[in-house]
């Protein structure tokens, strides 16, 4: 392979980052020092070549062989010290200027103000928004206007907007809006002027650009295909392996594709390019054409699936990457591959040094150079080894993708996956003809609904096959590993996996490496799939750990059968929690509330199980989450059914009195996740281990409303309210006497649960307390002495939001 350009390409990365991530100032001064490396380099080449023309045919072989190498590191350094001065000169001009800008002042302010933007992508959706809810979208826009702080200028700067769905999800790139809101500091320094949080629609809208227009028709009609022919899940995620839509994609497969290892099958990436043009080059073999008609037809793909895509930054960079790869392997000419990489990083650099900063960028190169530099040479390790060449690509290209990618994933996410290379290997497959199908119904749906439907439905096999390995994947116990985020954990975990390249190619470790391996496989996967002794026996309620939420499961005698309560912010958890426990289906499903974080996981509780009904309390707000719930119990097949104070449900071995809430209000705004919190449900359930009060979230108003009713609030064992918050009245606590206190929270929180005031005061009760941040999965189950006793799972989950 010819390297010439990769320390070039590596310098003016190099360049970029030192300017971005640590000022002008700093910037400036690495692109004189490359000025001056790079007039070095220039002048020693200079003089090798004089000495070489000097010593003719009479010089000696010394000096000739001397001559020739020393051109050799110095035209390397000429061009790395020009690259890293042009693109670092580039980046620290435009680090200045956003130092500079006068939007920069009032965001630290947080001032007020009006923004003249002009779309640069499509809005994204706004995953994690918080218990409450409430559909919001990130739109990235080009400055044109604003008005703050007194003043008004004209000018232009990157600026990132969060807004809500409704309004701004349909804008187009190249969209002129205006918005109001307050300012805010830009945490990243990827050259973004400012923040504006706005809560209302966008004014003054603009038509879209007559290209983004198509593009825009072409997915919507991708889009209705899906959502016509396919269920929801694989409806949804049709569009987003495509062309990167992930609009219809719910929090909970976005979140096991994550921890699955397959989020960049949600990105328009290089894969997708090279799958598009890999397509019409076979076509074109097929059919016997030229070269050169087969590169005029890739050329036109290529330029047909960006606009299908639509043109902007992420879409062209994945188009350059994906062109490099497939059209350098197609021509046959491999030795071109690395150069043409190293020259497109470079070009990027140039026109956008913001694109050193951006994760897309680095996962884009890095996977480009996986698939035609490590794979072909995974490939032929493998084929040594007497492996079939079919089984030798499959397993090659994803655990290529994966080394490669695994420290830029571990520094954004904190987390490793250890699932990542089983689920790409199962996904590859699909992945391909998928991408081809859904092109396909893309570019017919305008003109032929009928064709563009059986094209979906071709692709429908293959996009249950992904979300099946998505949820599987994910709910494997154990499935990621905590590890250091940012910079240092993705350095860390790049040192390990090069020092393991390394040291692999001696026998003896490859040998020790194996053994090790075989004895994680043995002892510890199977401990964790299955640790000895869990479920434990006659257990009447197990608290599952699904990360900052609730999830709770009832024993109702009947064996497989259940009472859910709340299903958590993650499907996969609760889906994990569920299977392990042996639940096959729920004699009823109560949802306390409608927050995030107590209904964003019903999809994987219904998974494969029945419920007769669907419970929920007297007040139904936020209606984004009651049209979820809704949804959710349509396609399941089960009813909706109310709950009110008085009424008790009885099951061969449980029983459920429903206590609150006693008066919630008739209007409650959505926004306000106090006065929805004090809607949740409360209940007390008799169990053969003696009673449980359960009140959700309930905080003050509907605990005060309680209390004064007189209603029997004891209890042996209590559900702490609102995940062990201060927002509980010591009075409503203290109430139950229980023995056992649990709290149902998520691993490093950002919101400061359990309240180190509120654990003080239950632990001076007497209260034994439990939490799954700290202990995992929570049974109840039989005491040594009579009564009841709770059992750890360990392993507890993160809270999702953190990623």
């Amino acid at each position: 392979m010819d390297a010439r350009l990769v320390p070039p390409a590596l310098a003016a990365w190099t360049g970029a980052l030192v300017a971005l991530g640590l000022g002008w100032g700093p910037g400036v001064l690495l692109a004189a020092l490359a000025l001056v490396a790079a007039a070095f380099g220039g002048r020693r080449l200079l003089a090798a070549r004089r000495t070489a023309v000097s010593a003719g045919p009479t010089g000696s072989a010394g000096s000739t062989g001397s001559a020739a190498q020393a051109p050799r590191w110095a035209a390397g350094l000429l061009a790395s010290g020009i690259c890293a001065a042009a693109v670092g000169g580039l980046a620290s001009t435009a680090a200045h200027q956003v130092a500079g800008h006068p939007l920069r002042a009032a965001a630290s302010a947080g001032s007020a103000a009006t923004l003249e933007i002009v779309l640069t992508d499509d809005p994204a959706p706004l995953r994690n928004t918080g218990p409450s809810g409430g559909a919001r979208v990130v739109v990235r826009a080009e400055l044109v206007a604003a008005q703050a702080a007194g003043a008004r200028w004209r000018g232009d700067g990157h600026v990132v907007l969060l807004a809500p769905a409704e309004g701004w999800a349909g804008l187009l790139p190249g969209q002129r809006a205006t918005a109001s809101g307050t300012l805010g500091s830009s945490t990243r320094s990827d050259l973004t002027v400012a923040v504006l949080r706005t809560r209302g629609p966008p004014r003054d809208v603009g038509p879209p650009p007559g290209l983004q227009f198509a593009a825009g028709d072409l997915r919507a009609g991708l889009r209705d295909a899906s959502r016509t022919v396919l269920a929801d899940e694989p409806g949804a995620l049709l569009p987003g392996l495509v062309v990167g839509d992930t609009s219809g994609i719910g929090a909970d497969l976005d979140r096991d594709f994550r921890t699955a290892g397959l989020t960049h099958l949600l990105a328009v990436s290089g894969s997708n390019v090279a799958f598009v043009l890999g397509a019409v080059l076979l076509l074109a073999r097929l059919g016997r054409l030229g070269p050169r008609t087969a590169a005029v037809l890739a050329v036109l793909a290529l330029v047909g699936f960006v606009v299908l895509a639509r043109p902007s930054p992420s879409v062209l960079r994945a188009g350059a990457m994906g062109a490099v790869a497939i059209l350098a392997l197609a021509l046959g000419r491999k030795r071109s591959v690395l150069p043409a990489l190293a020259a497109t990083v470079i070009v990027l650099l140039l026109v956008d040094p913001a694109l050193a900063v951006d994760a897309g960028f680095a996962l884009s190169v890095l996977a480009t150079g996986a698939l035609v530099l490590l794979a072909p040479v995974v490939v032929t390790a493998l084929r040594r080894r007497r492996v079939p060449p079919g089984i030798a690509e499959a397993l090659a290209i994803p655990l290529a993708a994966h080394v490669v990618t695994a420290p830029v994933i571990a520094g954004l996410s904190g987390e490793v996956s250890l699932v990542a290379v089983l689920a790409n290997l199962l996904a590859a497959p699909a992945v391909a003809p998928a991408t081809v199908l859904g092109v396909l119904a893309a570019v017919l749906a305008p003109w032929w609904t009928t064709g563009a439907h059986a094209a979906v439905w071709l692709a429908g096999p293959e996009m249950s096959w992904l979300v099946w390995v998505a949820h599987r994947c994910a709910a494997v116990p154990g499935a990621t590993l905590h590890w250091p985020g940012g910079l240092t954990g993705g350095l860390l975990l790049a040192g390990l996996v090069l020092l393991a390249l390394v040291a692999l190619r001696w026998r003896r470790v490859r040998l020790v490496a194996l053994a090790v391996a075989v004895g994680l496989l043995l002892v510890l996967v199977p401990t964790r799939v299955a640790p000895v002794g869990w479920p434990p026996a006659d257990w009447a309620m197990v608290m599952c750990d699904v990360g900052q939420g609730d999830g709770i499961v009832l024993a109702t005698g009947e064996p497989g059968r259940a009472v859910l309560l709340d299903a958590g912010p993650d499907g996969s958890a609760i889906d994990g929690c569920l299977s392990r426990l042996g639940v096959r289906s729920f004699a009823l499903v109560v949802l306390s509330h409608l927050h995030a974080d107590h209904v964003d996981g019903l999809a994987g509780a219904l998974r494969g199980r029945p419920a007769a009904a669907i419970a929920l309390g007297p007040v139904h707000e936020p209606l984004g989450a009651l049209a979820q719930v809704t949804g959710r119990a349509r396609a399941a097949g089960s009813a909706i059914v109310g709950l009110d104070p008085g009424v008790t449900l009885r099951w061969p071995g449980l029983a459920l009195d429903v206590l609150g809430p006693l008066h919630p209000h008739t209007h409650v705004d959505a926004d306000d996740g106090t006065e929805v919190n004090d809607t949740s449900v409360v209940l007390r359930a008799t169990t053969p281990l003696g009673r449980v009060l359960l009140p959700g979230d309930a905080e003050a108003e509907s605990q005060q409303a309680l209390l004064a009713s007189g209603a029997d609030l004891r209890a042996d064992v209590l559900k702490v309210p609102h995940h062990g918050s201060r927002s509980s009245l010591p009075a409503f606590v203290t109430a139950a006497h229980a023995r056992l206190a649990l709290v149902s929270v998520g691993q490093g929180n950002s919101y400061g649960h359990p309240n180190p005031a509120m654990m003080g005061l239950l632990a001076g009760t007497g209260a034994l307390v439990r939490r799954t941040d700290q202990s995992g999965d929570l049974a109840l189950v039989p005491g040594a002495g009579g009564g009841s006793a709770v059992v750890a799972r360990g392993d507890p989950r993160p809270d999702p939001r953190r990623r």
